[in-house]
């Protein structure tokens, strides 16, 4: 078993992160997982919360608000919607995301709002983990 695994972390606005890890611990839509090398191939959609990578270099933490993890053998490739630094992160970015949030809660009806209720609370709790 190898000890460690290629990871990458991008958004449509930059990429984060890219290196060797030991783990990486993504906020998935159906649970949170933790990909280690050798994982089993896996593509998971994300939820808001804290991706966490571990490496030789320590702990890197990255907030994402949704998009997609795929994780193979090899490594973990992440595709934010959006994604920072968790030092990046400030009461004015969140009071914006979940401003947008509420709109969307508002507009859609059905289906679409009960995913977006859940997009709504899944970032307040968020907000909550990070204290900002």
């Amino acid at each position: 078993m190898a000890d460690t695994m290629q990871y990458d972390v991008v958004s449509p606005e930059r990429s984060l992160a890219s290196g060797q890890a030991s783990e990486v611990r993504i906020p998935g839509s159906e649970g949170d997982m933790t990909a280690m090398p050798d994982h089993a191939p896996v593509i998971t959609t994300l939820r808001p919360g804290i991706l966490t990578v571990v490496g030789a270099d320590g702990t890197s933490e990255f907030v994402v608000t949704g998009g997609f993890a795929e994780v193979t053998a090899a490594g973990a490739s992440i595709l934010a919607e959006m994604a920072m630094p968790k030092s990046e992160v400030t009461a004015e970015v969140f009071g914006s995301l979940i401003e947008e949030a509420e709109s969307a809660v508002q507009a859609t009806a059905n289906a679409a709002n009960d995913l977006a209720v859940k997009y709504l609370a899944d970032l307040q709790t968020l907000r909550g983990e990070l204290g900002v």
